[in-house]
């Protein structure tokens, strides 16, 4: 789910709540040592996400944060910020050329510079919160 967050609207923050889950306390980033990322140049996206990117040459930005159940994707388009918020369970993650992160039919692909390998840290912390999130909801086999 995409939403315009350029300006404050209660509704948008309930939405949020209740897919992905409160933003954590002060202490709980501290101990998690960062729940947000540095931006990073958007290198590539589905067709269905350049709606919300800058239309002329202009690099893109984007930043993540981390929630208890996902993640939320600011993007910045000249003075308008967009929010894709993706739950762990849509969540999927690949190492390409920089990195790729699919979800909901749509993919973000961040470009491999300096910015980029300043979030190393960021999304291995990233991919431990989505195991530990799958390992609460892992299936029996018998």
């Amino acid at each position: 789910m995409i939403l315009n967050s350029t300006y404050h609207e209660k509704d948008h923050k309930k939405i949020i709540e209740d897919l992905i889950g409160k933003p954590y306390s002060f202490l709980e980033a501290f101990k998690l040592k960062g729940i947000g990322s540095k931006r990073m140049i958007i290198n590539e996206t589905s067709p269905n996400l350049e709606p919300y990117l800058n239309r002329v040459s202009d690099v893109n930005y984007a930043n993540i944060e981390m929630r208890p159940g996902g993640i939320i994707i600011y993007i910045n388009k000249g003075l308008q910020n967009f929010s894709w918020i993706i739950p762990y369970y849509q969540l999927v993650i690949y190492k390409t050329n920089g990195a790729s992160i699919h979800a909901q039919g749509k993919f973000i692909n961040f470009k491999n510079n300096t910015t980029f390998k300043e979030n190393k840290k960021f999304f291995k912390r990233l991919l431990q919160n989505k195991i530990d999130y799958d390992e609460r909801y892992k299936f029996i086999d018998l």
